[in-house]
């Protein structure tokens, strides 16, 4: 594999947020995840499960619920306000006032035509969906308890509202309540303690299901308004419910971390009638699981252990399968460092400020696998934080570490940096008009300019002097896609700059003439890492289903490396990986090594070896190690991997010759988390 001194970083403290809301669109397989900052984060589940788009929080703007209306995605939260999201500029794109206090819950009718709050002043307030916004149509009888939960019956025509000690039933034509359904407040709990209900489900059949927090999963007679059966599931809160498309099965959150399923089946083999009956129980999460969404194939949850789970359902899906595996989502899947290679920083994106480090030194030197002592410690040299409301969504640190940036929706930030004994930091104060916020920043690799993913999938090109910064061009492809840029590399020479949007496009224009040079042809996953090799020229891509490529910028073709892998296939066990490469470097020492990684692995791809083929051993370092030249020799394949790391957030090469590994333990992230929750508490 080669020898590098490796700087092994584990003082990046990031924390992920709580995962407050899950929202599935079955129509386009996206997953909309909100977290406890108010970001807004959408996994597409057809291109295993990968994260493609981020909308940053904002200070104030927790969300509470969200909703998929078609294509478009709605937030309701305790700010009172109601959100589209704009999903092309990934950022809101307008706000609504409800007028009724903090909202609980949103939820819209099945013809995707009103959307319906439950809001703290015990109003459901009806909106209308036109096509560029939504209007305030009616409210329904107001209440005397604020409103909790909220499910449409598939016709459109009833809306059940979940409240403190009972469920309510809507008429949605006429606003009036026809039923009330009194919720039990359980064996031996105190007359004085109200029952909420966090969660209801309407179904076709006119059956309602409910969790409440006093750990109990009740069916009720939409039509008589009456209680069938009561399940108690939890010494805690059931705090969410979620149906499966057709209505078979239903899955219950507890503040316990555990998930029940009931599905809707005969209680006995000889019996033809059908009831809801417990049949399975999943514990995947540590803490409190605040948000459900069933999949026909899966058990999608999140809670306060900020991990987002895939759970498949064993009968829905094909064993040994990759729809068939258990994920947990514990990091975003991009890269949250920046690295300065000739200055030997470090650059740690957080939602509300950057850290800039420089990194600890040893001059001493071993064999392999040995620890050297360290001359110098690591140390923090800057804490920026960010200004205004909006938390940042990109960052960057130039090569020379003389420049910092980074943006929010409201607009790009750019410092220049003064190192040495007294570290500084002065903000460029004229920037130009044409550099709105960003998608993704980079630098060039001679830190003369900046590059900036703007709207419309263009690039802003920024030239950098001590002097002035001034636009020098904004790149165009000519495809027609409006889907934002969320990769951008440019080459060693500066010639060449690379940009994949989560439309799976890739293009490449050429920055001594200021135009596209050519598109890399469209491949049906997203592109999760791009890098131009320093030496070939060649465009390098690794997509989310795990995927690589090798394209050469000169001929404008696959090179024959990129061909052979394509034909003789990856291995299965590089494909079963349930996690994206988010970073691909190269080795500046060998020419043929590309180096790249994942949350779990670090690789590096010898071009000059043959590539393993389906009976090779793919993980074989170890074994490696113990054989003689010869026999290593004959074993040796392309893919040299190492796993010997703790979630990977970063892996960088300094000048150096060195490498850069920042690691994120696990269990760093669970002794942060709060106890679970067990009483609930109302913020208003």
């Amino acid at each position: 594999m080669g020898e590098f001194k490796v700087h092994r970083v584990r003082f990046f403290d990031y924390m992920p947020s709580a995962i407050r809301a899950l929202a599935f669109n079955s129509g386009t397989e996206r997953l909309a995840v909100a977290r406890g900052d108010g970001a807004v984060e959408i996994f597409n589940f057809a291109d295993n499960y990968f994260q493609e788009k981020v909308i940053p929080g904002q200070d104030g703007r927790a969300v509470e619920a969200l909703c998929w209306v078609g294509r478009r995605l709605f937030s309701a939260g305790l700010n009172g306000e109601i959100t589209e999201y704009d999903l092309e500029n990934l950022r809101p794109r307008y706000t609504v006032e409800a007028y009724g206090g903090p909202i609980w819950t949103i939820s819209c009718n099945s013809q995707g035509t009103l959307l319906a709050v439950g809001c703290e002043d015990g109003t459901v307030k009806i909106f209308e969906i036109l096509e560029e916004r939504i209007q305030f149509q009616r409210n329904l009888d107001r209440q005397k308890g604020r409103i909790i939960s909220l499910s449409w019956h598939p016709s459109g025509t009833q809306i059940a509202a979940g409240m403190m000690d009972m469920i309510r039933v809507f008429n949605a034509e006429t606003g009036h309540a026809t039923h009330r359904l009194l919720v039990e407040r359980g064996v031996g709990a105190s007359k004085s303690r109200e029952v909420v209900v966090w969660s209801v489900v309407f179904l076709s059949d006119h059956t309602i299901i409910s969790g409440d927090s006093a750990g109990k999963v009740q069916i009720w007679d939409g039509f008589t308004g009456t209680l069938v059966r009561s399940h108690v599931v939890s010494k805690w809160d059931v705090l969410a419910l979620s149906a499966s498309q057709d209505e078979s099965s239903v899955i219950a959150g507890t503040s316990e971390g555990t998930i029940v399923q009931f599905q809707f089946m005969s209680s006995a083999v000889e019996r033809q009638d059908k009831q809801w009956v417990r049949t399975r129980t999943f514990k995947n999460h540590s803490h409190d699981v605040r948000a459900l969404a069933h999949t026909d194939t899966a058990v999608v949850s999140g809670g306060m252990d900020t991990q987002l789970v895939v759970r498949p359902l064993l009968d829905k899906v094909e064993k040994n399968t990759r729809e068939s595996e258990l994920r947990i989502i514990a990091f975003p899947h991009r890269n949250l460092v920046g690295c300065s290679q000739k200055a030997g920083l470090l650059l740690f994106q957080f939602p509300d400020h950057l850290e800039l480090w420089r990194l600890g030194e040893s001059d001493a030197h071993g064999k392999a696998g040995d620890h050297l002592p360290v001359k110098r410690n690591p140390e923090k040299l800057i804490q920026l934080k960010r200004k205004g409301e909006d938390n940042i969504c990109c960052s960057a640190l130039s090569p020379c570490g003389g420049w910092l940036a980074y943006s929010t929706v409201s607009g790009v930030r750019l410092y220049k940096l003064q190192l040495g004994n007294n570290v500084g930091i002065n903000k460029v104060s004229k920037l130009p008009k044409e550099l709105h916020s960003a998608h993704q920043l980079c630098f060039s690799p001679d830190s003369s300019k900046l590059f900036a993913s703007s709207r419309q999938s263009s690039v802003v090109v920024v030239a950098l002097s001590p002097l002035e910064c001034k636009h020098l061009h904004t790149l165009r492809h000519k495809s027609g896609s409006r889907q934002p840029v969320h990769l951008l590399s440019a080459s060693e020479d500066g010639k060449w700059l690379a940009t994949a949007n989560t439309g799976c496009e890739i293009h490449v224009f050429n920055l001594h003439k200021m135009k596209l040079h050519c598109t890399v042809p469209v491949y049906g996953s997203c592109p999760t890492a791009i890098a131009i090799h320093p030496t070939t020229g060649n465009l390098v891509s690794a997509h989310a289903d795990q995927q690589i490529f090798e394209f050469s910028l000169k001929q404008k073709e696959y090179t024959a490396w990129s061909r052979t892998l394509q034909q003789q296939g990856l291995h299965k066990l590089w494909l079963q990986r349930d996690t994206p490469v988010t970073h691909i470097a190269f080795n500046p020492q060998n020419p043929a090594h590309v180096l790249l990684h994942d949350t779990f692995m670090f690789c590096i791809i010898d071009q000059s070896l043959p590539l393993p083929d389906a009976q090779t051993k793919l993980y074989n370092q170890m074994t490696l190690r113990t054989l003689s030249p010869p026999d290593r020799s004959r074993q040796s394949h392309a893919f040299k991997i190492c796993k010997n790391f703790q979630h990977l957030m970063s892996v960088s090469v300094l000048e150096d010759r060195s490498l850069v590994v920042v690691e994120r333990p696990l269990l760093d992230i669970m002794s942060q988390l709060p106890a679970p929750v067990r009483q609930k508490k109302f913020a208003t």
